[in-house]
């Protein structure tokens, strides 16, 4: 959710009001600015702000790109807010990078250079803590080999425009960031590396029996994002969600 994009898709597909939550003030500006160009400035609001300091309630709440920033001493800490967070009826949606194996250290060179403090967690780091917070895991997906064809269309995109990011940065940093991206597509192909998506609500009857809704609404928005429209229009929620996108 580097650009706050998916808060802007969310609010363009869906009858919802989104509140976006970044420390970061450049993401925070982009997206503000992308907001008001395409009109949704009254239905999407980003603020730069600790996601700790939110006191709101939520319908549903999304995380994408942040909890790798969080550390293993804070997820309890993480979760806890989460479970404040959400109406009894609410859900949440982690998405982060992990290992599908055992807890290993972050490559030092990723600590050093690209994200500082950052920690790459196992599932076996992450459950004791949801399950502490009294929250519920209603659905895992794992992503294997998705990141890996992401990071490779990354690299194709850097290096069509590798002459322009020299021109801002400079040679040494255009070739750390080819091998940054080099090597986070080998270890997501060749090694444990994945993506997680861990579906999360605070009772066991909030969502339906079976992921089957996934599928068919994914096929749903598939088609229509390429243009086909549906033969009858999805039904709204009586009521307009509030939805809080945590980067």
């Amino acid at each position: 959710l580097r650009s706050r994009g998916l808060g802007l898709y969310l609010a363009k597909s869906f009858d919802v009001d989104v509140q976006g939550v970044t420390l970061s003030t450049e993401q925070h500006g982009v997206a503000t600015d992308r907001a008001h160009a395409q009109g949704l400035e009254n239905r999407v609001h980003f603020e730069v702000r600790d996601y700790r300091e939110l006191n709101e309630r939520f319908d549903r709440v999304v995380s994408v790109g942040m909890f790798e920033h969080v550390g293993v001493n804070h997820y309890r800490t993480f979760f806890d807010k989460s479970a404040t967070l959400l109406k009894p009826d609410g859900v949440m949606l982690l998405h982060t990078i992990g290992r599908s194996g055992a807890p290993w250290a972050t490559s030092a060179f990723i600590r050093k250079y690209i994200f500082p403090g950052g920690y790459v967690p196992s599932l076996s780091e992450v459950m004791p803590a949801i399950e502490k917070s009294g929250l519920i895991v209603t659905d895992i997906e794992v992503l294997r080999l998705h990141y890996a064809e992401t990071l490779r269309h990354w690299s194709e995109r850097f290096a069509a425009n590798r002459d322009k990011a020299k021109a801002i940065y400079d040679e040494r940093f255009c070739r750390m960031w080819e091998f940054y991206l080099a090597a986070s597509e080998a270890a997501f192909r060749w090694q444990d590396l994945v993506v997680f998506q861990i579906q999360i609500a605070k009772k066991n009857d909030t969502l339906p029996m079976s992921r089957d809704y996934m599928a068919k609404c994914e096929k749903a928005l598939q088609l229509r994002d390429m243009g086909h429209r549906p033969k009858t229009p999805a039904a709204k929620p009586a009521r307009r969600r509030k939805v809080a996108d945590m980067e």
